[in-house]
């Protein structure tokens, strides 16, 4: 069973994630902040995290360098619903430099269950499935 570690400071975001998750399958720990996030990656291993980027405590790309740096080799997937105050000035494209500092993959909330399950599954190599284990027993 896949683990992921599921980094959110929104506690409605972060239940709502780990329910959809661990309907799938999946082995889920959920921390509320960049701080609870590194201290579960110091003590269990994970296939997958999620990582919001903006945290109170951990501003920024703080996190996404940090939780790239602390595992390297484990698949990271930057989340962000971050909302510009002005759309006349331009803005920078967090996702793409969340990319840059390290993350596998990019999410924009909201995102709907079906592309953060396409996500998890690519980052997993596992493109073509739906879940991350198959039942043969199941209909």
């Amino acid at each position: 069973m896949p683990r992921i570690l599921v980094v959110d400071d929104d506690p409605m975001v972060g239940a709502t994630i780990e329910v959809l998750l661990q309907r799938q399958g999946f082995d889920v720990t959920l921390t509320d902040g960049g701080e609870a996030g590194l201290a579960a990656l110091e003590t269990q291993t994970f296939d997958v995290m999620l990582v919001d980027i903006f945290m109170p405590h951990m501003r920024g790309y703080e996190s996404i360098r940090i939780f790239h740096e602390r595992a390297p080799n484990i698949p990271l997937i930057a989340m962000s619903g971050y909302a510009f105050a002005s759309s006349a000035s331009p803005s920078p494209d967090f996702l793409r430099l969340a990319l840059e500092l390290g993350a596998t993959r990019c999410l924009r909330k909201p995102f709907t269950p079906d592309s953060l399950l396409t996500t998890i599954q690519e980052c997993l190599g596992r493109p073509d499935e739906s879940t991350p284990t198959k039942d043969k027993s199941s209909p």
